[in-house]
């Protein structure tokens, strides 16, 4: 995990890694917490997309593939905020479908009934309790985008894939809002390009 000074006072961004993400799942309270960080962590939700989705808006590609619709995303035109089809891992659909099954949740009633405000509280209780777990201060940082950030930053620097599908599948309208996400490679990233370049001995 690496903390990225902001200009606000004691507030970071946190370029964290998947075995980062597990722990914090790790330390949620409930399966309905576990969710909210699955859904910003592998789906890219922002908070307030979070308590948008619904059973009704999982959609079955093939066999194989899943789309989550999110009916409002982030207004950046003044012309209201746009759907779109995010990508759903099978791992997340899997849990979202068990979580409704478990909790009952009818297929027009959101996966998450919380405000934008409660998702946010929930992420940060859990980033409590995983500092508390770990010994590790820094998860006291982690909000609702860092989740977002680690979603990102596995697609394009570790997975490289297209940054085209990463802004159709996140919700970014321009090339230079994912930018900040390409110029971070994580500790292993480095490690590779140290080993290919024959410089690591």
């Amino acid at each position: 995990m690496r903390l990225e000074a902001t200009e606000g006072e004691d507030t970071y961004k946190v370029w964290m890694t998947d075995e980062d993400l597990d722990q914090l799942r790790r330390a949620a309270v409930s399966y309905r917490d576990d969710v909210i960080l699955q859904l910003g962590g592998f789906v890219g939700l922002r908070a307030f997309e979070i308590p948008q989705v619904k059973p009704t808006h999982v959609q079955q590609t093939d066999a194989d593939h899943y789309r989550l619709r999110v009916p409002r995303g982030k207004d950046t035109t003044s012309s209201g905020g746009k759907p779109r089809n995010a990508y759903l891992p099978k791992d997340v659909e899997r849990s979202l479908r068990q979580y409704q099954n478990a909790e009952n949740i009818a297929p027009d009633q959101p996966f998450v009934d919380l405000s934008v405000r409660g998702v946010r509280a929930a992420i940060k209780r859990t980033a409590e309790a995983a500092a508390e777990e770990t010994g590790d201060p820094d998860y006291r940082h982690v909000s609702s985008h860092d989740l977002r950030r680690r979603f990102a930053q596995r697609l394009l620097v570790e997975e490289n894939m297209n940054p085209r599908v990463v802004m159709q599948v996140g919700g970014w309208d321009s090339f230079q809002a994912i930018e900040p996400y390409l110029n971070a490679p994580t500790p292993s990233v480095v490690d590779d390009a140290f080993e290919s370049a024959g410089l690591h001995g």
